[in-house]
């Protein structure tokens, strides 16, 4: 598939349904602008705040509305020093397992467990195996349900002003154990959130030469795989 970037000689007919302009552009300002967040200027966020953007998590779509999230806010500082100490042992492993790039992996912030205003642990339920409506084939959907209510916290968070980090580097078994959470449940991310000093520019592994967002016309193709 290819991308015509020139402008059509008639713009098309908006949709009846369609957001206004203004509506349209602040949802892909805050797509474009969405970060994940590793540099916290500590603060608060308001208890308004923070059950409107659970509330935009809670409202996404979920394969059979099966809705397999919830969410562990982490207040004490304990459990916070227990969280950072899980992430900061599997950031070793992982850079072992990197080979040549160990050392330019350590150099990457990965966390904001400690400076973060909030720290909120998304995780799924047991039982799970019980959903089979859109899951017989693809049982991972679950996953994939959870992580679009991970989006609406991190697109909400963006609109709010306010910086949110997913951190996945931690062994589940322990950091469940460590949340005391029931046999069968899998923590999926600790979402980092709250104020920051500025957004950074492009994403952080972008800005720091690890990696590139790809052109999307190498990710576009018509019909059948064509890459």
């Amino acid at each position: 598939m290819s991308i015509d970037s020139t402008p059509a000689s008639a713009p098309p007919e908006t949709p009846s349904h369609a957001f206004s302009e203004a509506e349209r552009a602040a949802v892909y300002r805050a797509i474009h602008e969405r970060r994940d967040m590793r540099h916290f200027s500590g603060g608060t966020v308001p208890e308004d705040v923070l059950l409107r953007l659970l509330r935009a998590a809670h409202h996404a779509p979920s394969v059979g509305f099966m809705q397999p999230w919830r969410f562990i806010r982490v207040k004490r500082k304990d459990l916070r020093e227990g969280i950072h100490a899980l992430v900061e042992q599997e950031r070793v492993r992982t850079a072992e397992a990197l080979g040549e790039r160990q050392d330019d992996f350590m150099k990457l912030k990965v966390q904001g467990v400690l400076d973060a205003a909030e720290v909120l642990v998304i995780a799924m339920p047991p039982g799970r195996e019980a959903h089979v409506f859109g899951r017989r084939t693809l049982p991972e959907m679950d996953i994939a349900s959870a992580a679009c209510a991970i989006e609406n916290l991190w697109l909400a968070a963006r609109a709010e002003g306010l910086g949110m980090g997913w951190v996945s580097i931690f062994d589940p078994q322990e950091l469940a154990q460590l949340l005391h959470m029931p046999e069968g449940a899998h923590p999926l991310g600790v979402l980092c959130l709250g104020p920051v000093q500025a957004f950074y520019a492009e994403p952080m592994l972008q800005q720091e030469k690890w990696a590139k967002r790809m052109p999307l016309e190498d990710m576009l193709m018509d019909d059948v795989w064509t890459a």
